[in-house]
């Protein structure tokens, strides 16, 4: 048996109605890059539990190799909700530790760009709070690393640097990852192996999602011809039974010489054309078309608005199949409203089609909750339609068995489905509506893998239009014909795909940088989180760094023994920086304790003398900081 850094051997876990794990044996090697697939409920969080040891198994032991370290992102933070940011992600570091090194520093200020280092965790979003447990795992090191969804409230831009961070936070041969994730896209990116979590077993595949699903597919074939081969016997035993045995039939031989046999007699996943006349047919020639639409919102009572959308002309026609894709917070949801003409435009004009019948999947499922105690066989006869899927019909009832749910389902409450249940049935509920315009806001949202791919094989027959906001790359190219980035307010085409959109957000970091070098403040720069505090500190830079860099750091490229002196001064100046700051750190806590100790002295005025010296030093420190990040930036440039 191999010898593995953490493994579990003969694990059996079982709870009242159902066995989670039978006698399995399954192990993580150096080097290993593991993704861990499976249906929701198939074990897969509760295997990270016992491999992490936050769970016992029933029976079996899980091993792990003498002073193993691993790290393990939950679905559910741990985070004190009373802490701050800082205290928690950072481990209270003030911001000239973190930014000192170059891999904390990236993370810090790609995950907690929009968060106030010194916010309580309470007061974050449900987004930013994830994030912020995410940058606390990886600003640590860690031998194996477990992440359970790491990508849920990630734009597609900080995915994709996620996948790079995991590609690179080891050398090749060392460290090991295990993540649970229904983003197929970033699996084939990261992960060298996959294990698939199915009827309390754990089958190993070699290579990522790709390879996965092509060895899943030659699986399941070789099962049917065995299944086949059993059937046949049964019947030829039967029939010798019966008539007396009879000559064998000879054994027809299938091999596979390569992947595309596979798929040879698969057609094509859509129609487009087919589907687009339908379309046409179903909607006549005017679908949507936005008009030098812009929308603004109200900042709180501050009299100051901000535009989301801004003078934006965008035409919407039968049969297109158009996926969005943008930052959080960019205004995809806004842009989805204005489109079904549930938001309204601040000016400019929407123009919706006579024939146009919406049906929106959103992101809250109020729909399914307000069905409350019906029952899902009674929610089934409000419907008399059927469902047309390649040329076949299909009842409501079928339709959602189709969907994953068992026959004995069906008398269960809407109230008593979970989440993911609930999802499901909300795009049944959705495609019932025979809607010809259907718009999806996140709609893999609570899907495993599989159930993803039979919602993409219901879009790929559904003929209307199809808009597609998701961070989920690989279903939005898979569902949609073509792709748009929503930046600045503005709808931008994307011929390239997702690829050509993260190659524009690293055009812009890599402009906000010289901005930021330069001492160009950003437009709405409020001075508060941390991409705000980088990149205003080439605006605030003390008068040493001034003298240092002299002008910016572009000019500076243009003479090379020029460029070598200010480094030379520039390097000097950081030592200096950081002596400086260590005895200002050293000072204030001397402050503190004075203060603490007048405190209970009730000495007042001593207590106001020490709380301006306090300020002072604070004063101090953040000019002294600031100096600090930017000759840094200059010495790396």
């Amino acid at each position: 048996m191999p010898v593995f850094d953490l493994g579990c051997e003969h694990l059996s876990l079982s709870y009242a109605t159902k066995t989670v794990f039978t006698d399995v044996t399954q192990g993580v090697s150096e080097g290993d890059r593991i993704g861990i697939v499976g249906r929701n409920g198939g074990g897969k969080s509760t295997l990270l539990k016992l491999l992490s040891g936050r769970m016992a198994p029933d029976d079996g032991r899980v091993n792990r190799r003498g002073g193993l370290t691993m790290g393990v992102l939950g679905q559910r933070d741990q985070l004190d909700g009373d802490a701050t940011v800082r205290q928690e992600a950072l481990e209270s570091r003030e911001d000239h530790e973190w930014a000192s090194d170059p891999r904390s520093r990236d993370i810090v200020q790609t995950l907690l760009a929009d968060v106030p280092l010194d916010s309580k965790i309470c007061d974050l979003s449900g987004g930013q709070r994830r994030r912020a447990d995410l940058a606390r795992l990886l600003l640590q090191d860690w031998d194996i690393l477990a992440l359970d969804e790491p990508t849920n409230h990630l734009d597609v831009a900080t995915i994709h640097w996620l996948a790079e961070h995991l590609e690179n936070r080891w050398a090749a041969g060392s460290g090991a990852l295990l993540v649970v994730t229904h983003d197929r896209w970033f699996l084939d990116e990261v992960c060298t192996s996959m294990w698939e979590v199915h009827d309390g077993v754990i089958d190993p595949f070699e290579g990522g999602y790709s390879a996965y699903i092509m060895q899943r597919v030659e699986r399941d074939r070789q099962a049917r011809i065995t299944e086949e081969r059993r059937r046949n016997l049964a019947r030829k035993e039967l029939a010798w039974l019966t008539r007396g045995a009879r000559a064998r039939a000879t054994k027809q031989k299938f091999h596979v010489k390569e992947a595309k046999a596979l798929i040879a007699d698969v057609p094509p996943v859509r129609e487009s054309l087919e589907l687009k006349a339908m379309a046409a047919s179903r909607l006549g020639k005017d679908v949507v078309r936005l008009k030098d639409v812009t929308k603004e919102y109200g900042i709180g009572d501050t009299g100051l608005k901000r535009m989301v959308i801004d003078h934006l002309d965008w035409i919407i026609g039968p049969g297109d199949r158009f996926g969005i894709v943008g930052a959080n917070g960019a205004g995809k949801s806004t842009l989805l409203g204005l489109i079904d003409g549930s938001v309204q435009p601040t000016s400019g004009r929407v123009k919706i089609g006579k024939t146009v019948h919406f049906a929106v999947l959103s992101q809250r499922l109020d729909e399914v909750e307000a069905l409350g105690d019906a029952k899902v066989a009674e929610v089934l006869t409000r419907y008399h339609s059927s469902y047309t899927i390649d040329g076949k019909d299909y009842s409501p009832a079928a339709l959602l068995e189709r969907l994953g749910f068992d026959p004995a389902q069906m008398m269960t409450p809407v109230r008593d489905l979970s989440g993911g249940q609930k999802r499901r049935m909300q795009l049944m509920l959705v495609l019932l509506s025979e809607p010809n315009v259907l718009v999806l806001d996140e709609p893999g949202n609570d899907f495993d893998i599989d159930m993803l791919g039979v919602m993409e094989d219901l879009l790929d027959s559904w003929a209307g239009t199809l808009i597609v906001v998701s961070h989920d790359r690989y279903l939005l190219e898979r569902v949609t014909d073509q792709q748009f980035a929503l930046m600045d307010g503005k709808i931008r085409h994307l011929p390239g795909g997702v690829d050509e959109y993260l190659g524009l957000v690293a055009a812009r970091r890599k402009h906000e940088g010289f901005r930021a070098a330069e001492g160009v403040p950003e437009p709405g720069q409020t001075g508060i989180g941390v991409a705000n505090l980088l990149a205003a500190a080439g605006g605030r830079p003390g008068q040493s760094a001034n003298a240092i860099l002299g002008a910016s750091a572009p000019a500076m490229a243009d003479d090379g023994k020029e460029t070598r002196r200010r480094k030379y001064a520039a390097r000097k100046r950081v030592t200096a920086i950081e002596r400086k700051l260590a005895k200002l750190r050293d000072r204030k806590r001397d402050l503190e304790s004075r203060m603490a100790a007048q405190a209970e002295k009730n000495d007042y005025e001593e207590l106001g003398r020490i709380t301006a010296e306090l300020q002072d030093v604070d004063a101090q420190s953040e000019s002294l900081e600031s100096e600090w990040i930017e000759l840094g930036e200059f010495l790396e440039s």
